[in-house]
């Protein structure tokens, strides 16, 4: 299963990191690029996190993802400094619809895309133990991110099947490719999310007994530079709210 996120085994991750320090990079990450102000000091330091998934995904030789990453929020931001001046009318606004849309979300989406790719089932379950969190939040969690692969591969299989049987865009049954793709990946998605939870529960995710993990979880340097500048975010953005009133 090679789309499979979060799986049993270990991809190479690059820059080893405790699945808690992942989550804090995650949330600063959302918090500052998808719903912050670039204001003062935080118009720069937003362009440090936006770089942080690129240095991961770098390090991890993801080479596809960094470069699509680079097309992606590299020429989004080159289109509003150097683009957006220059278009006048509806262009105007459609492209600064589209720019502040994959600047914001961009650099999140691709560290959400690292975060599942290199943690296994077990880092994160164990991690989400270490900060105490309730069952009732980790167990839908492991569910919920095993369950967007799954279903990428039933898309993937789906799309076969239709290729297989000549069903493409352009041709004859091209009318009916919907209900041809959305019927089929409604019902697999009902049964996946069942499969998931049944095996979480038999995993014993759900008993009263504290599992226990042989997963190695605690932070070394890399850790600490990275929740350093996690903090300085917050910092930066304090400063910013003081110095103005």
């Amino acid at each position: 299963m090679s789309r499979e996120l979060l799986a049993s085994q270990k991809n190479n991750s690059g820059i080893l990191l405790d699945p808690r320090t992942k989550l804090a990079v995650l949330i600063t990450i959302a918090v500052f690029i998808l719903g912050g102000s670039y204001e003062g000091i935080m118009q720069y330091y937003i362009i440090v996190l936006a770089a942080i998934p690129l240095l991961l995904l770098s390090a991890a030789r993801k080479w596809k993802g960094a470069v699509l990453y680079i097309l992606i929020f590299g020429g989004s931001l080159c289109l509003e400094m150097f683009g957006l001046s220059r278009l006048t009318g509806v262009a105007n606004y459609i492209a600064v619809a589209v720019v502040g849309i994959l600047l914001r979300f961009t650099p999140s989406v691709v560290m959400g895309y690292f975060v599942v790719t290199t943690t296994t089932v077990s880092e994160f379950v164990a991690a989400m133990e270490r900060l105490h969190l309730p069952q009732q939040i980790t167990i839908p969690m492991s569910v919920m991110f095993r369950f967007f692969p799954t279903v990428a591969e039933e898309w993937s299989a789906i799309g076969d099947a239709m290729r297989m049987r000549g069903v493409r865009f352009g041709g004859g049954k091209a009318g009916t490719i919907l209900e041809y793709r959305i019927v089929p990946m409604m019902i697999c998605s009902v049964k996946i999310g069942e499969e998931l939870s049944q095996a979480a529960l038999t995993r014993g995710l759900g008993g009263p007994v504290k599992r226990t993990n042989i997963c190695k979880l605690g932070f070394h340097v890399q850790d600490v530079i990275f929740l350093l500048i996690c903090l300085g975010a917050f910092a930066a953005q304090i400063y910013v709210l003081a110095a103005r009133g």
